[in-house]
């Protein structure tokens, strides 16, 4: 009975943690990486952000010509 307090105790103060913070580290390492969908979805939202910064450019490039003072004094 003793002994198995003993193996307990130690499965509780050694093994036990080094098992939970070997589980962690497995699971951080594998989530650290991107997947090909993320990196894909990643890039689709890059090209979208160009074209909207595009086009927002042309639509301040029209009110400037057509509206002179539309822009607030900085």
């Amino acid at each position: 009975m003793f002994g198995l307090f003993v193996l307990g105790v130690i499965f509780l103060t050694v093994i036990a943690p080094i098992w939970i913070i070997a589980h962690y580290l497995v699971r951080w390492r594998a989530t650290r990486a991107m997947s090909r969908q993320d990196q894909r979805a990643l890039g689709e939202l890059w090209e979208i952000s160009r074209r909207i910064e595009s086009r927002i450019a042309a639509l301040e490039k029209i009110l400037d010509t057509e509206t002179p003072g539309w822009r607030p004094n900085r």
